[in-house]
């Protein structure tokens, strides 16, 4: 950084390196859009108020404390003075000082140090007394101290320890410290207390610092809170977070496959009812804020959507882009879901509570928005990062001492964010991000950017068979292959997950399986093919008997019809109270007739535990697989990588067209107004450069009559326009002859 006196923050940003822009830039985004002109307007922007609070809410305490040092200080402090009264050790605090610097907070010399004009306004009690307060020296604000009473003195201590500032009855009486009646006014007659308004009074930051032995905290403010830690095996962390990795996959796999064939419908203000959140969270296993999470991780994931059901409502399905997920390693599906919850900027702990309108906030709804929490998720996870393998934090203190530590990194933190942790915590557990209290393997992979690599060696390999027992139910010893696990959960349901997980036979399951067109000999040819074990009787009983039911009643399009050979199924379903709206009609012992729709009868008939098949015209049964609805898969976000290379490009540049401004200001004629060039003057000076391949500063106007000044070399004059290469933009760029106002050769 240069050490050159600047006359103002502008001159001093002139005076860096592209380095120091471009540092600016990355840690101020706010001030590049659009692209500042030159330095002064980027210097206009970084000491505006809105920008100010934006940098000082990134700021840690160490930094904040530097910060309202050098504003109690005042203009023209030296460094060492700053770093003197800051308790702190005095590298750390010369650090914290340079990246103030560095981010235009603080601008000047070692020795003459400036802060910005906003910053009393926008920091703390202590900066904020400087309003009001004359400095003094500190020999006199001890002979003030040593001259009051100890009444007053104790009012003092106890104003200082709690904020520095004070609620009175009378603060602007004026009396002399021989008048004084109260200790109020003892105090105030000192100087030791200042009047901010009639009824409150502050403690002057030259006696606050007196008050606190010199400095301007009493705590010690360069340290980082430690964490709380006990020892957990690194082996065994990453195998639990494995476990919780692979469940996650497997509850997203579940669920948007349950939902293809049977989406729920979208609420009229957007997001998931709470019976479709509570039915997720009974098929999942899981409670109703394990399952909000799940959807709307997978919803950031692009796996699943808003779509158009099949009666043109507006349901959630399940994408395209899901489809080729389920494909893929579950280390790759695992990483697909972790880095979209990183990115992920919605509270799904906030679901099933209300907003300060007394509205819920419902899953994949509004309200959930928290834009700062991929931030606040990476600060988490940076911080359990520290922590050496085979170090996790302590069961019952641990997370009260990492809220210290990230309370300490970002002192600024809304006290939203501060309640949030607990969720982020626990939703880093059920993602097998974390575990046990420690930061897993896959999820340092994840801080790395490259988390499949890190998850896969302690994914066991997918196994090729499931076990089955007598009680109808048959066990997977491990991560099933894709195609047998989705042809498994066609005749069965998961009834348990874990290391190992259960599925369940029973009537319904094994219906569900004909109804999707398979017969009873498919049936029973999978389960005797995938099991170790042979085939129990009771298993096999079973689908005989529900195949010997099974499309007894045949349905027909007539407007519809019902055909059976068993004449008294026929009887008792005419005659069920509960199928009274279908209106049925007996034409025939076998045969009984509706004006009910073909598809709404079907439904029905399957709600009243009867088995219909559709019959086609010809007389043969129709028993189509149905394929599960999908919806279009939303616009994906840029990768990381991705965005880590736009944002160098943009804050290049946005450099680069400081730097062409500020060669334009430096090229502006001495002098002339814009606009005195005439335009023959202007034609004959612009064909001149492109003759001589010179470089020229230009007064432009653009379409909104903003006057701009470029410096430009001339390619072509041609047709009412000039054709050249704008340093600004970086690119060759046509100007219109007759906006431009005054050309200068450089």
């Amino acid at each position: 950084m240069s050490t050159a006196a600047p006359r103002s923050l502008a001159d001093q940003l002139r005076s860096w390196s592209d380095q120091e822009l471009a540092h600016l830039v990355g840690r101020r985004p706010d001030l590049a859009v659009p692209a500042p002109q030159d330095s002064t307007q980027l210097a206009s922007r970084a000491a505006a108020r809105p920008s100010v609070l934006r940098i000082l809410d990134q700021l840690d305490l160490l930094e904040l404390t530097v910060l309202e040092a050098a504003v109690v200080l005042g203009a023209g402090a030296r460094s060492d003075e700053v770093v003197g009264v800051v308790r702190a050790d005095p590298e750390p605090a010369r650090a914290a000082l340079d990246e103030l610097r560095a981010v235009a907070l603080l601008w000047g010399t070692d020795d003459d140090l400036r802060p910005l004009s906003v910053l009393p306004d926008v920091l703390g009690p202590l900066a904020a007394g400087t309003r009001e307060a004359v400095r003094r020296d500190s020999d006199d604000v001890r002979a003030a101290l040593a001259a009051v009473s100890d009444a007053a003195r104790a009012l003092l201590d106890h104003v200082e320890g709690h904020g520095l500032v004070g609620t009175v009855e009378h603060a602007d009486r004026v009396v002399t410290p021989e008048r004084a009646r109260t200790p109020v006014e003892e105090l105030l007659a000192h100087g030791l207390l200042v009047a901010t308004d009639a009824r409150h009074v502050a403690v002057p930051p030259d006696v606050a610092i007196v008050l606190r032995g010199g400095r301007t905290t009493r705590e010690d403010v360069g340290t980082p809170p430690p964490l709380a830690t006990a020892e957990r095996s690194a082996r065994l962390v990453d195998s639990a977070a494995a476990g919780a990795a692979v469940e996650l996959v497997q509850r997203v796999e579940l669920l948007l496959e349950s939902w293809g064939a049977a989406p729920p419908g979208v609420l009229r203000t957007g997001g998931l009812g709470v019976r479709d959140l509570k039915a997720a969270a009974a098929l999942l296993g899981t409670d109703d804020a394990g399952a909000a999470l799940v959807c709307e991780v997978a919803a950031s994931a692009h796996l699943l959507a808003m779509g158009e059901g099949e009666d043109g409502a507006a349901v959630w399905l399940p994408t395209d882009a899901f489809d080729l997920w389920r494909s893929r390693p579950t280390a790759q599906q695992w990483a697909d879901l972790a880095a979209a919850w990183l990115a992920l900027p919605r509270a799904a702990g906030l679901v099933r509570t209300r907003d300060a309108k007394d509205r819920p906030r419902n899953a994949l709804g509004d309200g959930l928005d928290r834009p700062w929490l991929p931030r606040d998720r990476r600060d988490l996870l940076a911080a359990l990062g520290e922590l050496r393998p085979g170090e996790v934090l302590a069961a019952t203190t641990g997370p009260p001492s990492l809220a210290a530590l990230l309370e300490w990194r970002r002192p600024r933190r809304p006290a939203e964010r501060r309640s949030l942790l607990a969720d982020v915590l626990e939703e880093a557990a059920v993602l097998g991000v974390t575990a046990l209290g420690g930061l897993s393997a896959a999820g340092r992979g994840l801080l790395a950017g490259d988390p499949a690599d890190a998850l896969a060696p302690l994914i066991p390999d997918p196994v090729d068979h499931i076990l089955l027992q007598a009680d109808l139910t048959a066990v997977a010893p491990g991560p099933l292959e894709h195609e047998l696990a989705m042809r498994l959960a066609t005749v069965a349901d998961v009834e348990s997950r874990g290391g190992a997980t259960v599925y369940r036979f029973d009537a319904q399951t094994v219906r569900r399986a004909f109804d999707a067109g398979w017969s009873a000999q498919e049936v029973q040819s999978f389960i005797a093919e995938s099991s170790r074990t042979p085939v129990p009787q009771p298993l096999v009983y079973l689908i005989d008997d529900v195949a010997r039911r099974f499309g007894t009643v045949r349905v027909g399009s007539a407007t519809a019809f019902l055909r059976s050979d068993d004449e008294q199924a026929l009887t008792e379903l005419v005659h069920d109270p509960r199928a009274a709206a279908l209106r049925l009609r007996r034409i025939a012992p076998t045969v009984v007739v509706t004006d009910a729709p073909t598809d709404v009868l079907m439904t029905r008939l399957r709600e009243l535990g009867v088995a219909p098949v559709l019959e086609a015209a010809d007389g043969t049964v129709r028993v189509a697989r149905r394929a599960g609805l999908r919806a279009a898969t939303p616009r994906a976000g840029r990768g990381e990588a991705v965005a880590q290379v736009r944002e160098a490009a943009r804050v290049s540049a946005v450099v680069r067209a400081v730097r062409a401004g500020d060669r334009a200001v430096a090229a502006r004629p001495v002098g002339e107004a814009p606009g005195s060039a005439s335009p023959a003057a202007v034609l004959a000076l612009l064909r001149d450069a492109v003759e001589a391949s010179r470089t020229v500063w230009i007064g432009y106007t653009d379409n909104h009559g903003s006057v701009s000044e470029r410096v430009v070399e001339p390619r072509r004059v041609d047709g009412g326009w000039l054709t050249a290469y704008d340093s600004r933009a970086d690119d060759e760029r046509a100007f219109a002859l007759h906006r431009i106002t005054a050309v200068r050769p450089l």
